[in-house]
């Protein structure tokens, strides 16, 4: 007689430590019971419908960064940093030479000669962004691999460089700051028509009255070969590509006539009023012909501690686009 493959539940317990206290009399899965379950039919459960989207999904650990436009003041002039945060106002002296002559006399007292000095000054302006980042917001951003931190802290530095770029082109306004398209002692500009309606020959021609602006201007101080930047609109920019039936472009034309200019594209040069070309002589005799001055480039604030998360401030402060010799600029409005 064969002998019997059933389990001994029993046995199971007591020398084995197995033990089965479900409430209800165990079912052993052998072929009978296997049978039995097989013809069931009734689900326990809901009806599948399908496995969970995360595990379908896949997430690329690169992280692409939303672009903004580009913030190129500083390309046409220098940077500078003129005084501290704890400074409201920043003087800037200008002295001027003068004198007369007369006939010479042994005893002849009359004619003079003698320095006048002037005090022109700006004013500061400070800003600020504040960094704000919760424990469970960056535990949750660190699931998904993200530096969250770091992101916040590049935002604030973007922030705070925009506006810095900002300031440098149109100042602030209601105070004594100004900007690189309105400081009041720029000289009027001139008319001009919009390059893209220009052929090679035009653009160049544009470009050449404007230069002869700016000789006018100076007095007949500075020639082709002077060191300048011509700043101007993206827009403008692309207009230079124009050929004549030569095969030359007005940005060859420009290069052949002003070895030294450089050219810089700046998107705020583009308004409603239409587009601003700048032409401007970087120095004469040794000094600047502007500056973009600044306080504080970046001020880093003590980090607070908050029940559950911190914050940290971060600000700058800008004095504007300082212009020292306006008559080396010479500005054309096309439209």
């Amino acid at each position: 007689m064969a002998k019997s493959s059933s389990l001994n539940f029993f046995a199971l317990e007591n020398k084995a430590g197995v033990v089965f206290a479900t409430g209800q009399k165990p079912v052993e899965l052998n072929a009978q019971a296997r049978m039995h379950i097989a013809q069931d039919s009734a689900l326990q459960t809901a009806p599948n419908a399908g496995i969970p989207a995360l595990f379908t999904t896949y997430v690329d650990p690169r992280v692409i960064q939303v672009l903004v436009t580009p913030m190129n003041a500083a390309k046409v002039f220098d940077e500078h940093k003129l005084g501290t945060w704890a400074d409201d106002t920043v003087s800037i002296p200008i002295v001027e030479n003068i004198g007369v002559t007369s006939t010479y006399g042994d005893f002849n007292d009359n004619a003079l000669s003698d320095a006048n000095v002037n005090y022109p000054f700006r004013q500061t302006y400070h800003y600020q962004t504040i960094i704000r980042i919760g424990e469970r917001e960056m535990a949750k951003a660190g699931q998904a691999r993200l530096d969250w931190a770091t992101q916040k802290q590049t935002s604030a530095a973007l922030a705070l460089n925009k506006f810095q770029n900002k300031s440098y082109l149109f100042g602030i306004k209601g105070l004594q700051n100004y900007g690189m398209l309105n400081d009041p002692n720029l000289l009027p500009s001139m008319a001009g028509k919009v390059w893209d309606k220009l052929d090679a020959q035009g653009i160049y021609d544009s470009v050449r009255a404007l230069f002869s602006l700016l000789v006018k201007q100076t007095g007949g101080l500075i020639d082709t070969d002077e060191t300048m930047t011509l700043a101007l609109s993206p827009n403008m920019n692309a207009s230079l590509t124009a050929t004549n039936m030569y095969g030359l472009n007005a940005s060859d034309l420009i290069k052949k006539n002003f070895p030294n200019m450089k050219i810089v594209t700046i998107p705020e040069y583009q308004s409603k009023a239409g587009e601003v070309v700048q032409m401007i002589v970087n120095e004469y005799e040794g000094f600047p012909t502007a500056e973009l001055g600044f306080t504080e480039k970046m001020r880093v604030h003590p980090l607070i501690q908050q029940q559950s998360g911190y914050e940290q401030k971060r600000s700058q402060g800008t004095v504007g686009a300082i212009i020292y010799r306006p008559i080396f600029i010479a500005s054309m409005l096309a439209s």
